[in-house]
């Protein structure tokens, strides 16, 4: 290993450990409130949890049997904030809930056990007065403002029960939101870095020593293998799975807090139905699952909760997971789903704060901020749902700014995130306001560059008057300026990182146009 270089820059306030959700949420927040700040993440922006969810901004329905009201209550109020603030990344779904007699709870969730005590007949039942009451605590514990409120639906002769199973006949429809959650991180990181933030992809944490007053941080380029060191007043862990790892092998800390590592799977399939609602299927185990329309022409399907060992172990969807949920969906839908309607599966796994639950289903998903303070600060994150992630960046800052004095107060609520500067209902104008202005755009192209950049579409754009002024054709409405655009301005490397991180256009490209991208950007990058 060389010897690593002295960094001469004068002593950062906040250091943060991880490039996910939390991370950059919190590296914004923090710059905003004008502390200087550096991130370091080993891969890219939202390598790992961060880009492997559900992609919902949702209040979490379910958590209401476990008596989480509170994060409940937290996640309904930061969806109609978050919408607010990114309009292009995310918007308003419906969902349908389908009902039948046949519900159960999972076993050991408190309501069930309650209801099991206080009814002995309904013991394992999800009733139908149950299902409305959480629902309507689902509309009124977050004061919902834009979406709108949960309806009964008739399943006979609609087209939200055109592609299920017949014995449906009645379904409750409620509001939650869309989120792409791996431009999430990017537009915070960007935002971030826009308000004086040091952000550093592929950039190892090797190992720190603490001092009285400072932490030293040795880092190594990952890319050019060259190390260095940096000084930080306060080290922030939000290494997501590698949280634990971080706490016992860089920072050296004797800590009893834990993680919880939780594999959560999906299978992507074909577009099983035509209408743009989600579906809310619950199981006879008590488990539920989503069905999302999911990029134009595919159906998204999770999750699994299964427990995940390793961090360093890759998280995939296994056999056993892939075939539970085409199982479970099929006992929903009038056509049985096979594996040759599986077009991609992926798994993500979430570093949940380990407080003793019995399964990986029932580990809380709120976040525990544990800071501890004999010598230079550092703040430990576990958990945590994307929903919160302002939230959790705001608590922490919390924990954080009695150690700099200087820093002003909270500011996040209220400022979009880049691109999405304009209304939340204004997604159509957008997109024909840049087709007036590029003639030259297909509705799908516009409609994809809208959704992934809001306003600024114009500048991936430029002064184009033809398609041919944006350089190579790379398929799937990906081009040269594109692919320069991501590479200045969103710390792309690599085709990977664009294809399946900053866009997912992975789904609709060849392997052959996934080598010319590869191709183009190593080239590009000298």
């Amino acid at each position: 290993m060389t010897q690593p270089q002295e960094n001469t820059q004068e002593i950062t306030d906040i250091f943060i450990i991880g490039g996910g959700i939390n991370g950059c949420g919190i590296a914004r927040d923090a710059a905003g409130r004008g502390l200087s700040v550096a991130l370091a993440e080993m891969g890219d922006l939202a390598s790992a949890t961060s880009s492997s969810s559900t992609k919902l901004f949702h209040g979490g329905l379910r958590y209401l049997e476990y008596f989480e009201v509170r994060l409940v209550r937290e996640a309904l109020i930061e969806r109609e904030v978050l919408l607010r603030a990114m309009p292009h990344i995310s918007w308003p779904m419906r969902f349908v809930l389908p009902y039948h007699r046949d519900m159960r709870f999972e076993n050991d969730t408190p309501t069930s056990k309650l209801l099991s005590f206080v009814m002995p007949w309904m013991r394992g039942r999800r009733p139908a007065w149950l299902i409305r009451f959480g629902l309507f605590l689902y509309d009124n514990l977050g004061g919902r403002k834009i979406l709108p409120g949960t309806k009964t639906l008739s399943l006979k002769g609609t087209p939200e029960g055109a592609p299920l199973d017949d014995r449906f006949e009645k379904a409750y429809e409620y509001s939650d939101c869309w989120i792409q959650d791996s431009r999430l991180v990017v537009l915070n990181a960007r935002d971030a870095e826009a308000r004086g933030a040091r952000i550093m992809t592929r950039t190892k944490v090797l190992e720190t020593t603490r001092h009285a007053d400072h932490w030293e941080i040795t880092l190594r380029d990952e890319t050019s293998g060259e190390t260095r060191t940096e000084r930080a007043r306060l080290l922030v862990n939000a290494a997501g799975p590698w949280v634990g790892e971080v706490i016992q092998d860089q920072l050296a800390l004797n800590s009893k807090e834990g993680v919880r590592l939780v594999r959560g799977s999906h299978i992507v399939t074909k577009r099983l139905y035509d209408h743009d609602k989600c579906y809310f299927f619950q199981g006879t185990d008590g488990r539920i699952i989503f069905a999302i329309p999911y990029e134009q022409d595919f159906t998204l399907i999770g999750t699994t909760d299964a427990d995940h060992s390793d961090p360093d172990t890759a998280p995939t969807c296994s056999e056993a997971e892939r075939d539970y949920l085409l199982e479970f969906a099929s006992g929903y839908f009038k056509q049985s789903l096979t594996v040759d309607d599986v077009v991609w599966t992926y798994s993500g796994v979430r570093p949940l704060y380990d407080d003793g639950a019995s399964s990986a289903s029932a580990a809380t998903r709120d976040y525990t901020l544990r800071l501890d303070t004999d010598g230079a600060p550092v703040l430990n994150i576990f958990g945590g749902k994307i929903t919160t992630f302002r939230r959790l960046a705001e608590s922490a800052m919390e924990e954080i700014t009695p150690h700099f004095p200087a820093a002003t107060g909270p500011w996040t609520q209220t400022p979009a995130l880049p691109g999405g500067d304009f209304p939340v209902d204004g997604v159509a104008d957008l997109i024909a306001r840049l087709q007036g202005d590029y003639a030259f755009l297909t509705p799908q192209w516009a409609r994809r560059l809208v959704r992934c950049y809001g306003t600024e579409s114009w500048s991936v754009l430029g002064d184009a008057k033809t398609a041919e002024d944006l350089g190579e054709d790379f398929g799937a409405s990906i081009t040269a300026a594109e692919l320069n655009w991501t590479m200045a301005n969103e710390w792309v490397r690599s085709a990977e990182d664009y294809l399946w991180r900053r866009t997912r256009l992975g789904l609709k490209t060849t392997p052959e146009e996934h080598s010319r991208i590869e191709e183009f950007i190593r080239a590009s990058q000298g």
